[in-house]
């Protein structure tokens, strides 16, 4: 299997980090940028509660550059992602997209990725944290039964990619892209040209809302920013302003979606962490599927749970869970949710906790109240 990279790649820092193509936009609208897996990345603008609050109120871009966006080409490249991917690929149609998983032999995720199905090719995009681990993954797992004709272009670094997200984008994106993104069913995608530039466009997103994720060349993004235009001047009441990845990590706990290092990892499997339904785990093989249906049928130890914390107190990652003074599980993820007015986390606990159990969170050494309730913790009003 080759791997192609782009020539025009992206410029570097001195320190080696990365830049994406949107950088000159983040410098010029004040963002303060830090280092997110080998990437100078926008953590802020205005405020982490001011940019949540415009998402959920109207709308926000997020540059999700740093993403990894690998192509797949070759003719057993349907039968190769069936392999290494949970879900069912093979029955996929063209224009359509699906959250799915790599694992490892033992069931543990390698990463958590969106598969699309072009006319002639495949687009998988993984997490920047795992882009280089997964291509070294596809090499090895190409040579196995048997071999596969499948060939990998990373593009990461000769595109650019942004998320719009928020209630009135649809409606504004529409004034200016030709497309017809109301008629764009959800997990659907679509190719499309506006000023002689190519681009793809998704019904998808990581925040709760509704909205798109968009790839075109890196040397158009300029030109993105200005097609968003109240985005670009971040005018005070503007429908589309640019928000951090400080805003993107407090959206996605509220509507309950996974974060790799956090609710995923090698050493966690999708069973647990509430993903059976993105396991194909019927007829289909694929790596660990041995692993996860052994798993299943021993039962599951623990799960996923979302907790309400009392009071303002946010519950960190590694904060023991406990139950009758006994340690029942940990915590995930957590923040204050500005949509909620609460203090909320996920966590994996006993599976013997049902909704509505009360537990305590160990918060360095303070026990706080708290009780197990349903994901997601927000749902986006019909």
């Amino acid at each position: 299997m080759t791997v192609a990279r782009g020539t025009d790649s992206l410029p570097r820092l001195m320190d080696g980090l990365k830049r994406t193509p949107f950088y000159d936009f983040h410098v010029a609208a004040g963002a303060k940028l830090v280092d997110f897996a080998g990437w100078e990345m926008p953590i802020l603008y205005r405020g982490i509660v001011d940019e949540h609050e415009q998402t959920r109120r109207s709308g926000s871009v997020f540059d999700v550059s740093h993403m990894g966006r690998l192509y797949f080409t070759g003719r057993d490249a349907t039968r190769f992602l069936d392999h290494v991917l949970t879900r069912n690929v093979a029955e996929q149609k063209v224009g359509q997209s699906r959250y799915s998983l790599v694992c490892n032999a033992s069931g543990g995720v390698l990463d958590d990725v969106i598969v699309s199905r072009d006319q002639r090719h495949w687009l998988v995009v993984c997490n920047a944290s795992n882009r280089d681990k997964l291509v070294r993954y596809f090499a090895a797992a190409r040579q196995e039964r048997g071999g596969f004709d499948v060939q990998v272009d990373d593009r990461t670094e000769t595109t650019a990619m942004v998320a719009v997200q928020g209630p009135k984008v649809i409606d504004k994106l529409s004034e200016v892209l030709p497309t017809d993104l109301k008629a764009l069913k959800k997990y659907a995608f679509a190719n499309d040209e506006i000023m002689m530039t190519r681009y793809t466009v998704s019904r998808s997103g990581y925040t709760g809302e509704d909205g798109v994720e968009m790839i075109l060349p890196a040397k158009a993004a300029p030109m993105a920013m200005k097609m968003l235009g109240e985005g670009r001047d971040d005018r005070e009441g503007s429908t589309i302003r640019p928000a951090g990845l400080g805003a993107r990590d407090t959206l996605r706990l509220e509507a309950g979606m996974p974060l790799y290092g956090h609710e995923l990892g090698e050493t966690t499997d999708p069973l647990s962490a509430g993903l059976a339904w993105a396991v194909d785990m019927g007829g289909k093989d694929f790596v660990g599927a041995e692993a996860l249906r052994s798993l299943m049928g021993r039962g599951l130890k623990r799960r996923l749970v979302g907790l309400e914390l009392e009071g303002r107190r946010i519950a960190r990652q590694g904060a023991p869970v406990m139950k009758s003074g006994k340690a029942v599980g940990d915590v995930s993820s957590g923040t204050f949710s500005p949509t909620l007015q609460k203090s909320i986390a996920m966590a994996f606990v006993d599976t013997s906790l049902g909704e509505g159990a009360e537990v305590e969170v160990d918060l360095k050494g303070t026990p706080n109240p708290a009780k197990v309730v349903r994901l997601p913790f927000y749902k986006r009003p019909a």
